[in-house]
């Protein structure tokens, strides 16, 4: 839980705070960008959660937080049952809630392209950008786990078999909902950051572990190591794509032709309007560029990533904006 006594001093308002073992991850602005920004090296309270929804995000935020970092000085316990039931929470319920949210931010909203290297914003009323149309079966996780720096992880509800995308913390609560949702069948390890509680989930479940063998002594007892550079069917709805980059072994999972959950390789990016690739750890730049160049021959709708915000737009616009991150990121 967060300390008062470590309470950062830019924290806006007299309730929510985040203190000091802030590990800046996102977690909490993407949850709830009305209330948290960041802040130098943190995440702070820019701005006190005003009404039902925003209260509710904020609650949400402090418990997908991985450190603990952001506390209350009058706790509502009611909130907080209400945000811990939340989790696993369907992309399309979050879609809803994010329209309505982003009306009130100051981030312009479009429904065209914008100027060049600029796209549109993930959620807006009417636009391209806006988050919604999901089949009701994807779910982000929550409970961000510290041992993978705050990643977010997913769930995909399959009638052949449940995956789970990296791994959340290994909680009570996600484990009755996985239970209740027919167990785990793969779990989908994207690269050598996010296993965190991987092989707990994968007793509990008998699951099995794929990870790329560039990356395989992060996870020693997966079952499926995959290797090389060359895409992998797993039957006729799931394609396992080799991009790395960001580590030798990142791969990523193309559900349905739609779903791209891309682990820390590719996200989309509040401040250029736009989608980025990993920056600060690059096993190998030029590998990273042609692993993302090709993944302009997969179509795909969503870009679900373990850092940056989850993003939805008509296919042929997203390939307009993986070529502009393409062009962007030759001229950087």
């Amino acid at each position: 839980m967060a300390n008062k006594s470590k309470r950062l001093a830019n924290n806006v308002g007299d309730n929510f705070f985040v203190d000091s073992t802030c590990i800046n991850c996102d977690t909490c602005r993407q949850l709830a960008p009305a209330t948290f920004a960041e802040n130098d090296d943190f995440s702070s309270v820019y701005r006190q959660p005003v009404g039902d929804a925003q209260v509710h995000a904020a609650y949400q935020a402090l418990v997908a937080c991985p450190v603990g970092s952001i506390g209350t000085l009058q706790a509502d316990k009611a909130q907080m049952q209400q945000a811990v039931a939340s989790f696993p929470l369907e992309l399309a319920r979050e879609g809803a809630r994010l329209l309505e949210r982003r009306s009130a931010e100051t981030l312009p909203l479009r429904s065209a392209p914008g100027p060049e290297g600029e796209g549109p914003v993930s959620a807006g009323p009417g636009g391209e950008g806006a988050i919604s149309g999901c089949d009701g079966h994807i779910y982000y996780n929550g409970f961000n786990s510290e041992k993978s720096f705050g990643a977010n992880s997913y769930f995909i509800r399959h009638p052949d078999g449940n995956w789970l995308i990296d791994s959340p913390r290994y909680v009570r609560h996600l484990v009755t909902a996985f239970e209740r949702m027919g167990g785990i069948k793969y779990i989908f390890l994207t690269h050598e950051d996010d296993v965190a509680d991987a092989g707990r989930y994968a007793a509990q479940f008998g699951a099995t572990r794929i990870i790329h063998s560039a990356d395989a002594d992060a996870e020693p007892g997966a079952e499926w190591i995959i290797e090389g550079m060359d895409p992998v069917e797993v039957g006729p709805e799931f394609r396992i794509i080799p991009v790395p980059g960001h580590t030798q072994g990142s791969i990523a999972l193309l559900y349905a032709d739609r779903y791209l959950c891309t682990g820390d390789h590719m996200g989309w990016d509040r401040d250029v309007n736009g989608l980025r690739l990993a920056t600060v750890y690059v096993w190998n730049e030029q590998i990273l560029r042609r692993s993302t160049a090709r993944l302009l021959d997969h179509r795909f709708e969503w870009v679900l990533p373990g850092h940056a915000d989850r993003i939805h737009l008509p296919a042929v616009r997203m390939k307009q904006e993986l070529q502009r991150l393409l062009d962007r990121r030759r001229s950087s």
